[in-house]
């Protein structure tokens, strides 16, 4: 309550005296009003673009498991179930899946 009465007196205040504020933001008659003067075009060269080298890998290596190869008959044998998880918002029922490499 306090805040809203604070805000409303500034208001008003503010609104009864606007001289105050034009001549407190206005520059004095004598002083001049400094400019931005933009600098030469040659002044700002463009900065030369950082190129990063790539090097290839000697050993190429999937990122999914297994890491080796499994064989030419190899056979992925998969088991899924639903599973209860216990989240911040409440249980939830969702699926999971478990997958190993077996000789076909």
């Amino acid at each position: 309550m306090r805040m809203v009465t604070a805000a409303l007196l500034a208001a008003l205040v503010g609104l009864l005296l606007p001289e105050a504020a034009a001549q407190a933001q206005t520059a004095a008659s004598g002083t001049g009003v400094a400019q931005a003067v933009p600098a030469d075009t040659s002044a700002q060269r463009r900065r030369a673009i950082r190129r990063v080298p790539v090097y290839p890998r000697e050993e190429w290596r999937p990122d999914v498991y297994p890491r080796y190869n499994p064989g030419p008959s190899a056979v992925r044998d998969c088991s899924v179930s639903y599973v209860q998880e216990f989240r911040p918002s409440g249980t939830v029922i969702t699926p999971r899946m478990n997958c190993y490499w077996r000789r076909g």
